[in-house]
């Protein structure tokens, strides 16, 4: 799977953009800081996930005074061409399509465009709430097992229906809202315990090499820990049942997937209060690189790696072994300083504002 050309139509600070990739080989994207390079990965991103790895609604993605924003790539999989369009409106649900087939559900994409993406932000996942590492997870299910991705799909359906059940009924529950709320509670308990048993299989298959990873990027041998912990005992429906009374007193779900945590130590100590910078934007690091390890593993093909601007932010060792860490396959980096010089570019353009791009050169 690789990504042959890219067409961004109004995407954030994107007027008329238009690239094509070297199928197995580096991608430059040069230029200033604000002329769009970032959204130019936003654009792939959004094509492969229908969401912004920058959290950002939908609607923020539409550029200033337009109505829409359009997207098109062509990506070859085991030799067949395939087309990916999106639609976003400013107001509005956004559409999308393969090879003129619409696409209902985020999963739909897995076979036509998969990415992994490193930012800056990705410290987040160390240093935020639980929620981005919930986000990571799930971000990482969806490339490596589709069927993890339509459970966490369902639940987060579910969640949205049982939130505004619990809004609604204004602590006081009638038979008739009882009766709904055992329908989500059913459905909650069927997908949210499929999407956290993946989960707790995922994380079993990254502690192993996020350790390896961060051995590398820190220099030493250093223990590290992921551990999932759930918000809840026993059966998932039972728990559900147990805490219903304080759910519609709260007016909202307080126990499930969508409140599980996943802890990082580094040294058996908690890595987002007692590791230093450095070591959390190691261990960041780590974590993506050990979820593309296993993409590649288990799919048998790197995939396309969205690099944002990553060695501003790695001093020469940490970027050295971060290369050092990749498989090999197609890349698309931007940069608003020099690349290290293990970076081999295929083919290099420079952006100016409004997203005009230029072939400004290119190696092998």
């Amino acid at each position: 799977m690789f990504l042959v050309s890219l067409a961004v139509t109004d995407f954030r600070n994107l007027a008329d953009t238009v690239i094509e990739l070297d199928p197995e080989g580096t991608t430059v994207i040069t230029g200033l800081n604000g002329a769009g390079k970032t959204s130019l990965l936003e654009a792939t991103a959004y094509l492969a996930t229908l969401q912004s790895f920058r959290g950002s609604p939908k609607e923020a993605l539409v550029r200033r005074d337009a109505e829409r924003a359009i997207l098109r790539a062509e990506t070859r999989v085991d030799g067949r061409a395939l087309t990916i369009e999106a639609e976003i409106l400013a107001t509005g649900r956004a559409r999308a399509q393969v090879n003129r087939q619409v696409v209902r559900r985020r999963v739909d994409l897995h076979d036509a465009l998969r990415v992994t993406v490193f930012s800056p932000e990705d410290i987040g996942v160390v240093r935020s709430g639980p929620a981005d590492r919930r986000r990571f997870l799930d971000e990482s299910l969806a490339v490596v097992d589709p069927k993890a991705a339509r459970a966490a799909e369902e639940t987060e359906k579910v969640l949205r229906q049982r939130a505004a059940l619990l809004r609604n009924v204004g602590r006081t529950l009638s038979p008739d809202a009882a009766t709904t709320l055992d329908v989500w509670d059913a459905r909650l308990a069927e997908s949210g315990e499929r999407l956290v048993e993946a989960r707790e299989r995922l994380v079993t298959e990254l502690v192993p090499r996020t350790a390896e990873h961060y051995a590398r990027l820190a220099g030493a041998p250093t223990d590290v820990g992921l551990v999932y912990v759930r918000s809840w005992q026993g059966p998932l429906l039972d728990a559900l049942g147990a805490s219903r009374a304080k759910d519609v007193q709260r007016g909202v779900s307080t126990l499930g997937p969508h409140r599980d945590e996943l802890e990082l130590t580094i040294d058996g100590l908690p890595s987002r209060t007692h590791a230093s910078q450095g070591e959390q934007r190691s261990l960041a690091l780590a974590l993506q690189l050990a979820a593309h390890q296993l993409a590649t593993e288990r799919l048998g093909t790197a995939p396309v790696l969205l690099l944002d601007d990553v060695f501003s932010e790695l001093d020469p060792h940490r970027s050295r072994a971060l290369l050092a860490g990749l498989p090999p396959g197609q890349a698309l980096l931007t940069t608003a300083q020099p690349a290290p010089d293990e970076v081999v570019a295929a083919r290099v353009y420079t952006m100016a504002e409004g997203g005009h791009v230029e072939a400004t050169g290119g190696g092998s």
